[in-house]
């Protein structure tokens, strides 16, 4: 970004990187059912500070995500129509103009939805349907488009002003946050243990034997090796009905190959970083570990309603289910982890579990330095 103001223009071109829904449909009714979606979410949010009032908590930075969301939609409709955004705002065909000529004063925390805004956000609810109407059917009327467009923005801008947020801090959020989830550079960050004496590092290689047994009581568990030697307990699905959950740590050999990150891959191969007594209880202790669990028990719930992802590709997972995975780890080092390498650890572990699920036995193999996790046949 140019300079010390974002313009409309740039913005629009930076936001259209991220943009899935080209060449899908007419090029207009995803963008669309996506810029309704987002307005309602903003009526939904002021309706539930109505009724509670107690829940203010983050309205700020929710009003400032929703409206950013609603920006990007709008954007990406005036791209595939070929119509500048700064054209909307009354600028000629080859002239950009900064945010900040929309909204020349400054904004303040916002602590309430003011009556003037909730009339605000119905009007904008109205002309995206407007706008929405404008775009069934036939789209070759660019003339009534492009002022449909420029209604919905003026009414965004009036929403920001009213709602004290500035309408480019929150396109830059939404490019930030577009950034994180489909960056244009994959750039891994550094190893969270990467300071740390090699005895208290996660292994940069490293191979583990995954096998299924029969019990005397006809339950199935399964049994993990490392350089010959058992490691962990016999584990089981400990659900009623059998989901094959007891393949699970393969999450948790994701976790540690693709993230740098696994509390639970540290106990089992006595890796904790205990030369620094706050990590070693902080970031390696028994909390840590139970929240690692409880992603990987939350993930396998979400994966098994989709075949355990197995049409996903990068980029094709859900943003709501990479976010809610990183509000599990809030506070933990892993916090920091872009959501593209979650969703990359998330991936390949589901592809191993489904491995495991056909095969019921494998070799595990991690490697932390390319980042990945592969499996193959375990010999005879």
């Amino acid at each position: 970004m140019s300079g010390d103001h974002l313009g409309l223009n740039e913005y629009q071109g930076l936001a259209s990187r991220s943009d899935r829904t080209k060449g899908k449909g007419n090029g207009f009714d995803l963008p669309v059912l996506g810029l309704v979606g987002e307005v309602g979410s903003l009526l939904s949010e002021v309706k539930k500070r109505q009724r509670d009032k107690a829940a203010i908590i983050g309205y700020e930075q929710t009003v400032l995500e929703e409206l950013g969301d609603s920006l990007w939609y709008l954007a990406i409709i005036a791209d595939h129509a070929d119509i500048k955004l700064a054209t909307l705002a009354g600028a000629g065909p080859e002239v950009d103009l900064p945010f900040a000529v929309l909204q020349p004063q400054h904004a303040l925390p916002l602590n309430t939805p003011s009556a003037q805004f909730e009339k605000t956000l119905l009007r904008l609810a109205a002309a995206t349907g407007e706008l929405a109407a404008a775009v069934d059917g036939s789209h070759g009327d660019k003339t009534l488009l492009q002022a449909r467009l420029a209604t919905v923005l003026q009414q965004l801008v009036r929403a920001a002003n009213e709602s004290e947020v500035l309408l480019e801090a929150a396109a830059r959020a939404n490019l930030q946050k577009a950034e994180d989830r489909w960056p244009r550079e994959r750039s891994y960050p550094p190893l969270f243990d990467a300071d740390f004496p090699a005895d208290e590092q996660l292994p940069r290689t490293l191979e583990i034997d995954i096998y299924e047994r029969d019990a005397s009581n006809d339950k199935r568990y399964v049994l993990q090796s490392y350089r010959g030697l058992f490691i962990g307990d016999r584990l089981t699905d400990n659900i009623m009905q059998p989901d094959d959950y007891r393949f699970h740590d393969v999450f948790h050999y994701a976790y540690a190959a693709v993230l740098g990150w696994s509390p639970v891959t540290r106990a089992l191969l006595k890796r904790k970083r205990k030369s620094k007594s706050r990590v070693d209880e902080g970031e390696d202790g028994a909390r840590a570990t139970l929240i690692e669990e409880g992603v990987a028990t939350y993930v396998f719930g979400i994966a098994k309603d989709f075949d355990f992802f197995a049409d996903q590709k990068p980029g094709d997972l859900s943003l709501s289910l990479l976010k809610h995975v990183r509000q599990f780890v809030r506070g933990y080092e892993v916090h920091s982890s872009p959501l593209w390498l979650w969703e990359d650890a998330i991936l390949q572990g589901n592809y191993a579990f489904r491995f495991l699920r056909e095969n019921r036995r494998g070799r595990i193999k991690l490697d932390v330095e390319t980042r990945s996790l592969s499996i193959g046949e375990l010999p005879q």
